[in-house]
């Protein structure tokens, strides 16, 4: 194994410099920038600036719509997570069986990955829409009145399937490559023992996949509090009363619509912590239990 040694102490911060001026001109100086805009009260222009304290976050801890987002953030969280990590396994367990047109059916199933988060919720909009949709009209027929524009619990399927199919894809490809990478005698000696298809799966293969899972959890987890905006924005706008309304889409409407910075800013910073401790949770407690 051959070590690089710099001659150059200058050298190794220089290629080093374009990305930590990334991270910090994209993350750190916002997060900075939405720390200290969360003390403070000032109108839509900035003109008018006054120190708040705590009172933006007092403000939002005795606000029921806010409280109510925290409560539809943890359902839509945790729904898009199972869905999107279950399906991909499914998926990933069916491709790994196959031998000649297995190439064939990953390109296939990786190609929505490659769809805008905006786009995706267009298109299942449109298949759900209640006048020109064809989902709407299939399940008219067995009886079932889809409209997601009145009921809530249409709305939060819509938003979650919207979700987690853009998701699949990106758990599909590692769940493959996790598969894959699981010795094929291991299986085999079950097999000889007498275990079945699904008892060498969950005594064999998914303890193998552990670590993959724990990546995939925490991902999904971040993706679905943070990266489901745009499903959110284009499919219900966060109603029908406040029912798809997650935390991050209420940051844009409070800060965007409302012009309530301060309010917009503190809640940046709770959803903020709030995916901090998940991740650390995560890593210092899930992390023991998974087998490397």
């Amino acid at each position: 194994m051959k070590r690089t040694i710099f001659n150059n102490q200058l050298l190794p911060w220089l290629l080093l410099a374009p990305q930590l001026a990334i991270t910090f001109i994209f993350f750190i100086w916002p997060a900075g920038q939405a720390i200290r805009q969360s003390f403070l009260r000032e109108d839509a222009f900035g003109i008018n600036t006054s120190f708040a304290g705590l009172n933006n976050f007092q403000g939002l801890l005795g606000n029921a719509q806010y409280l109510n987002s925290m409560k539809v953030t943890v359902i839509f969280a945790v729904s898009v997570t199972v869905l999107s990590m279950g399906v991909a396994l499914l998926l990933a367990v069916a491709v790994d069986r196959m031998l000649r047109s297995s190439r064939v059916y990953t390109t296939l199933l990786v190609w929505p990955y490659a769809v805008a988060p905006a786009v995706a919720g267009i298109l299942w909009w449109f298949i759900f829409n209640p006048t020109v949709g064809i989902m709407p009209y299939i399940l008219d027929v067995i009886g079932y009145d889809w409209n997601h524009n009145r009921s809530k619990t249409d709305a939060m399927i819509l938003v979650v399937i919207a979700s987690a199919w853009k998701q699949i894809s990106y758990n599909f490809l590692f769940f493959v490559a996790g598969l894959q990478a699981i010795p094929a005698s291991l299986r085999e000696a079950a097999a000889i023992d007498g275990a079945g298809p699904v008892r060498r799966f969950f005594d064999i293969t998914f303890p193998l996949l552990s670590p993959t899972t724990f990546f995939l959890l925490v991902v999904n987890i971040v993706y679905a509090m943070f990266e489901t905006f745009a499903v959110i924005d284009s499919t219900t706008a966060g109603g029908p009363a406040q029912a798809t309304n997650i935390m991050v889409y209420k940051v844009y409407f409070d800060g965007f619509i409302g012009q309530n910075l301060g309010s917009s800013a503190a809640q940046s910073v709770i959803l903020m912590l709030i995916v901090i401790a998940l991740t650390v949770i995560q890593f210092r407690w899930v992390e023991k239990k998974v087998e490397y």
